[in-house]
């Protein structure tokens, strides 16, 4: 859960001097730096300066107090090919894919082969790097030199490997391994050989810009059980939020635990003003520095960031009280993790563990996330939830009654469930997540709380999934008259979906309201009965549909049976749902070519199945889940 391999994209470079000594200001960056506008808000922690913004100067996190250093580093990473198609076409893509599963030998082999190719093309000792990747003489040939730079990144910020300040003057030559030593990026105490602090990596992003994110070093880089105030990188929670949410143009957005910005990186590709909000000083310190480092990318001004982001140190919603969003993006610290009367709040992971006992954390944002909603915003965010043990029902049928009774009546809610964990699988999840097995005494004693505290609330699973949450428009802005509707949905899909799925979320959700507000206003003139006349029938009737392009039909049955015992359609892509159809939906779904409209084709269906009542409810429920999950689309 900690890395990404998104496809590539290439973002637009600051330029600047190369006059300096690596790690060296010149005198028109300092002036500059001097007459800087700053972010409103001055540092308060220990051993910021007065004057330097908020969260630039954060102890044990990247400085972001010199917006010129940073914007001469992206310089230099990206002249050295410092991207996700040159780091793969460096180490391959088995090495990468491994990579991302927090396996570092792969890569390290490969930089290590390609280090004793360089040298040997060169003229030099082939076995330079067997043990640890450093340089000592820059290459004569520019395309080797290119290749040695790469290989000093990628060993240096990818894998946690120390590598000679040399190296680092010859990869960074406008920053080098001084002006790394000031943005907070080197470990301190190192002497020859450095180590970086950050694991800095590039990032393919959905729009058009390639972005460099720095966090801290993961277990693998690093090993031991993780710092308790760890600032979590690119994970796969991450990027499951950022593939399902939508790219909706907003004026405000609120990112709600920011982490290293992920979220905030994505959502100023269609938001005018995002918040971001986090519990901790290192975490808001790690997505400023990175905010910086890809100014030009985001389109924010470095040297005024408020003008676009705002960050606010507080726990949840804290920070935001009284305010309200167009849009709101969540990965909290939803994790349940047993509690103990003499813990103290330094003892916890605050990048997953809120402190709360059980599921309490989401259960009471989802009740209270409605307050910072503008009329017509959302909400998007991960979340997981108890699920008391039933004497009479599995807890795969039983998952939803904790959300369902948690979001308040008026509120909008689709939550998807994606995962079901019974206690001793989720507390593995989460022990491993930390690293935690490392200290096997400790792993067993955390194991042991983890099932006593579930054993204490009779938890019989624990369910994980995406949630949706919509503020209706109030009544006075719908041109229509009729109150806006607020759908509820709860349902599982286990399956692999499309992705990024964010669009077909959206376009189902478009679907839903609009099947919703159809029927609030064909209930308000009194339009029930599909058989009725034109101006009094249901709305949809009069509409045409075909079948959508990614759907297709399977039917099952005995050998020789001369009619199929079931029906089927699947989906190809978005949610991939499948649905078991009657055979008189499946006939209705198959005469849908455009041509007639939904009315004209239950008219024919009911004179040719005799229908003395006209469609039974249940196909008319039948045919109305087909629209709106899309199976059907108008024409």
């Amino acid at each position: 859960m900690r890395s990404s391999r998104p496809d590539d994209a290439r973002a637009t470079t600051p330029t600047t001097g190369h006059d300096a000594a690596p790690g060296d200001i010149n005198p028109h960056d300092s002036a500059r730096q001097d007459s800087a506008r700053h972010d409103g808000a001055t540092a308060h922690h220990a051993g910021s300066s007065d004057t330097a913004p908020a969260f630039s100067t954060v102890p044990d996190a990247p400085r972001s107090d010199d917006p010129a250093l940073i914007a001469r580093l992206h310089a230099d990473l990206v002249a050295a090919g410092f991207t996700v198609d040159g780091v793969t076409d460096l180490v391959g893509e088995q090495a990468m894919s491994a990579w991302s599963r927090d396996q570092a030998v792969p890569a390290r082999r490969a930089l290590q082969r390609r280090s004793r190719e360089l040298g040997s093309a060169s003229g030099r000792a082939g076995d330079a790097h067997e043990s640890e990747l450093r340089h000592t003489e820059e290459p004569h040939d520019p395309a080797d030199h290119d290749v040695a730079s790469l290989i000093t990144l990628a060993a240096f910020f990818l894998l946690g490997d120390p590598v000679s300040a040399t190296a680092l003057d010859a990869a960074l030559p406008s920053v080098g391994a001084r002006g790394l030593e000031r943005l907070g990026l080197v470990e301190a105490g190192a002497s020859t050989e450095l180590r970086s602090a950050v694991d800095l990596r590039p990032y393919a992003t959905d729009s058009s810009a390639e972005l460099y994110v720095a966090s801290d070093l993961g277990a693998f880089q690093r090993p031991g059980v993780l710092r308790h105030d760890h600032v979590l990188g690119i994970g796969g929670a991450s990027l499951t939020l950022v593939q399902s949410t939508p790219r909706r143009p907003v004026d405000t957005a609120l990112d709600l635990g920011t982490g290293c910005g992920i979220q905030t990186f994505h959502l100023l590709a269609h938001a005018r003003h995002v918040t971001a909000t986090d519990i901790s000083d290192r975490a808001l310190a790690t997505a400023r520095f990175n905010l910086i480092l890809n100014a030009e990318a985001l389109d924010v001004d470095p040297w005024d960031l408020p003008a676009r982001v705002s960050l606010e140190r507080g726990s949840l919603l804290e920070p935001v009280v009284g305010r309200r969003f167009d849009m709101v993006v969540s990965n909290p610290p939803f994790v349940i993790t047993p509690r103990n009367p003499e813990e103290h709040a330094e003892d916890r992971f605050t990048y997953r563990d809120g402190g709360l006992p059980g599921d309490r954390l989401v259960r009471e944002l989802l009740g209270a996330l409605h307050s910072v909603l503008n009329p017509g915003a959302t909400a998007h965010l991960l979340a997981n939830w108890e699920i008391p043990r039933d004497p009479h029902e599995e807890p795969s049928t039983t998952w939803s009654r904790g959300p369902a009774s948690w979001v308040p009546q008026g509120t909008g809610a689709w939550i998807i469930q994606r995962e079901l964990q019974d206690p001793c699988e989720y507390a593995e999840t989460w022990l491993r997540d930390a690293s935690q097995q490392r200290d096997v005494a400790d792993y067993e004693r955390a194991y042991a709380a983890y099932l006593d505290d579930f054993d204490s609330r009779d938890v019989a699973a624990v369910g994980f999934g995406m949630v949706w949450l919509y503020r209706p428009q109030e009544s006075g802005a719908q041109e229509s008259g009729v109150q806006d509707t607020a759908p509820r949905i709860f349902e599982t899909i286990p399956h692999a979906i499309q992705q990024p799925i964010a669009p077909a979320l959206a376009a189902e959700w478009d679907r839903v309201l609009s099947m919703a507000s159809d029927e609030a206003r064909d209930e308000a003139r009194g339009a029930r009965d599909p058989g009725a006349t034109s101006d009094t029938a249901p709305a949809w009737l009069a509409r045409h549909y075909t079948v959508a392009q990614d759907v297709t039909e399977e039917r099952h049955g005995t050998p020789g049976a001369p009619d199929p015992a079931l029906i089927l359609l699947r989906q190809g892509a978005g949610l991939r749902r499948s649905v078991i159809l009657s055979s008189e939906a499946a006939g209705f779904a198959g005469v849908c070519d455009g041509e007639l409209s939904a009315g004209q084709i239950l008219t024919a269906l009911g004179a040719l199945l005799e229908w003395q009542d006209g469609p039974a409810p249940q196909l008319l429920r039948e045919i109305k889940g087909l629209i709106t999950h899309g199976f059907l689309v108008e024409v």
